[in-house]
């Protein structure tokens, strides 16, 4: 068994929406109104080991990105604990080069990069700064790198600008692994790629993670990227997780119903007739989920206890826990 890497315990994330001068100089002469709150994330546990790729799947606005953020230091949390290896965050960020053993790769590569600096210079900074490696030997450095990601070494006099989507994405992959990090967060870095680009980036990722042992959390709304590359699944609905499994066993016995009807949607080659059902509904409001469990208004076998109950992870098979306490009816 591979060591734990990275745990989180109870993680939540809430922002205030709609907070302004203006607002709060009305509070004053008209009484006091409590500020709309929105918790993003919802007391999340995971945990990820050495050399583990952990998928995190859900729709938009599930909180999957919020959760990107808190996991590599972006975001605070509001409450709960994130460990790396046994340390807690704080202590490990007020440390900024162990800070770096955790990276982040984003989904729009061109927004990410700053597009005033050639290449050499946006992936050799940072190692060269915190002394990872010399200044007189970082363009052989950042060659290396670029090497391992698959671009030539004449990229490192280049804007990214210059460069494709895909490349562009291999630049931000190469920025990470320049620091030597010890756990890779991928938020939808492969959401704007064309497919085939898509599929070159996921082999990357995945020869990566076989070469040097890295462990990722691969965010993502494809489960046929999940499935490809991930060992364990957790998915998302409206801040919380409801289900959490190996990736195999979760597409061959969903248990939560959202996972189900996630699953059933997918594209499936086949030669049989498919009717596709999507979920009914609409996802609810973050700034005023539904009472009880989140999924009930969309959920067909809900029931008046789900409506006022909030259901706990619970485990129904060796490695895999989910939050339905009517999956029987299933």
């Amino acid at each position: 068994m591979n060591e734990m890497i990275f745990e989180a315990k109870d993680l939540s994330r809430s922002f205030t929406v709609g907070r302004s001068a203006f607002r709060d100089l009305a509070n004053r002469f008209m009484g006091d109104r409590p500020p709309t709150v929105l918790r993003a994330v919802d007391n999340v546990s995971l945990t990820l080991r050495e050399g583990e790729t952990l998928g995190v799947v859900g729709e938009s606005g599930c909180g999957k990105s919020t959760l990107a953020r808190m996991i590599a230091g972006i975001l605070p949390a509001s409450s709960g604990e994130r460990h790396f290896r046994g340390e807690p965050y704080d202590s490990l960020l007020a440390r900024k080069r162990d800070a770096l053993k955790i990276q982040m790769v984003f989904q729009d590569p061109l927004s990410s990069l700053n597009p005033r600096l050639r290449v050499g210079e946006i992936v050799g900074e940072a190692a060269v700064l915190h002394g990872l490696v010399p200044r007189s030997r970082v363009k052989e450095y950042v060659i290396e790198i670029l090497a391992r990601v698959g671009l030539p070494a004449d990229s490192i006099g280049r804007y990214p600008h210059q460069f494709s989507g895909g490349q562009r994405q291999r630049v931000g992959i190469a920025r990470s692994l320049a620091v030597k990090p010890d756990m890779l967060i991928c938020d939808e870095a492969v959401a704007a790629l064309d497919v085939s680009v898509q599929a070159q980036i996921i082999n990357l990722l995945m020869d990566i993670r076989r070469d040097s042992g890295l462990a990722m959390i691969f965010i993502s709304h494809d489960l046929s990227v999940i499935r490809h590359l991930c060992d364990r699944v957790a998915v998302m609905y409206l801040g919380r997780v409801v289900e959490l499994a190996e990736t195999e066993q979760l597409f061959a016995s969903p248990a939560h119903p959202y996972t189900r009807m996630l699953l059933e949607g997918m594209p499936k080659i086949s030669l049989e007739r498919r009717k596709f059902m999507p979920i009914q509904g609409e996802i609810p409001s973050p700034l005023s989920p539904p009472s009880g469990c989140h999924f009930h208004p969309r959920c067909p076998i809900a029931t008046e206890h789900c409506r006022r109950t909030r259901p706990e992870l619970r485990e129904i098979a060796s490695g895999q826990v989910h939050a339905c306490m009517n999956v029987e009816a299933l």
